[in-house]
């Protein structure tokens, strides 16, 4: 069987510093027709598990803390048995939104995670917040990069426990040095790729977001 990736978007809020915006999540499921690992978990569990069917999750994929991206994460670890993966930097954030619930273990920049028969390899890639994590699968030509970089430039950083000069440090260190075919998807809207953000990093620079 052949690893593939399948979509789901999922509408609810993002609160943090007092503030709440209404978004849309990206979410991305990675397997074949047996196992896959689910990249965050924000508004939704049931249109989750529509995606899932009936695979066996082998984890969730945290790319970061920020609620709109781990809110259901719990409930969605209940349903399936899957284990919360979080890098240890972003429990900060998890714990405004699950005060009562740790993850169910950590990821390491570095670390390779196999589903399918292919590899994702962890990318810490923190500045929209410390712990952020990007995953790279060669074998589907593919970055996910949740809020890190979007179509048009990097994630926000203009709120609490982000950092512009450090995502800029982790866009041009780890993802722009990946093969300028590879895809990127995103943690709100559409797909880019490295090709074609890769010439802009110099006006994301100047304009300071």
């Amino acid at each position: 069987m052949t690893a593939r990736i399948d979509h789901a978007v999922t509408t609810g809020t993002f609160s943090l510093d007092g503030q709440t915006f209404d978004v849309d999540n990206n979410v991305w499921v990675i397997g074949d027709d047996t196992e896959c690992v689910v990249l965050d978990a924000p508004h939704d569990v049931d249109a989750i598990l529509h995606v899932v069917g009936e695979r066996r999750v082998r984890a969730i994929l945290a790319t970061h803390a920020h609620d709109d991206h781990v809110r259901v994460a719990p409930a969605l670890a209940r349903a399936t048995g899957a284990p919360v993966l979080l890098h240890p930097d972003d429990r900060i954030l998890w714990d405004l939104t699950h005060p009562d619930v740790a993850p169910g273990g950590a990821l390491r920049d570095g670390e390779n995670l196999e589903v399918a028969g292919i590899v994702l390899t962890v990318l810490h890639t923190p500045g929209h917040s410390p712990g952020a994590c990007s995953f790279h699968a060669p074998a589907l030509g593919a970055v996910f990069t949740g809020d890190t970089l979007f179509a048009g430039g990097p994630g926000a950083t203009g709120r609490s426990y982000s950092d512009f000069g450090l995502i800029i440090e982790s866009i041009r260190d780890r993802l722009l040095t990946l093969p300028p075919d590879t895809v990127v998807h995103t943690g709100h809207g559409d797909d880019t790729t490295i090709g074609a953000e890769a010439p802009h990093l110099d006006e994301w620079i100047a304009r300071g977001h």
